[in-house]
């Protein structure tokens, strides 16, 4: 009995320790390796993801246009690092600065 109490006192600590890392509500867990070319045309904005606070990884964080179906924001999560993120947000960049142009 006492070991059966010792084993869910240990499981219910872990479990605790694990939900009061922080919230990682906002923040990107892994990176995505590529991103399909649909998505790229639909991609709105861009933001950038520090190491500090509760998020654990740099990362580029894609805005993906918001479908009427979905009921929040679509984003896919980079590597600031790779080669092919640097051009996707300066291609995102100019598309914005268009934008503004034209408004």
């Amino acid at each position: 009995m006492k070991s059966q109490a010792l084993v869910l006192l240990l499981v219910l600590s872990c479990t605790y320790l694990c939900l009061a890392q922080g919230s990682y509500g906002n923040c990107c867990l892994g990176h995505h390796t590529r991103i399909a070319e649909r998505v790229k045309k639909n991609i709105e904005s861009y933001r950038m993801q520090e190491t500090d606070g509760d998020c654990n990884i740099r990362a580029v964080v894609f805005l993906i246009k918001k479908k009427p179906s979905h009921a929040k924001q679509l984003t896919r999560c980079a590597n600031p690092d790779d080669l092919w993120v640097q051009k996707l947000m300066k291609t995102v960049d100019v598309k914005m600065k268009k934008r503004g142009r034209g408004v």
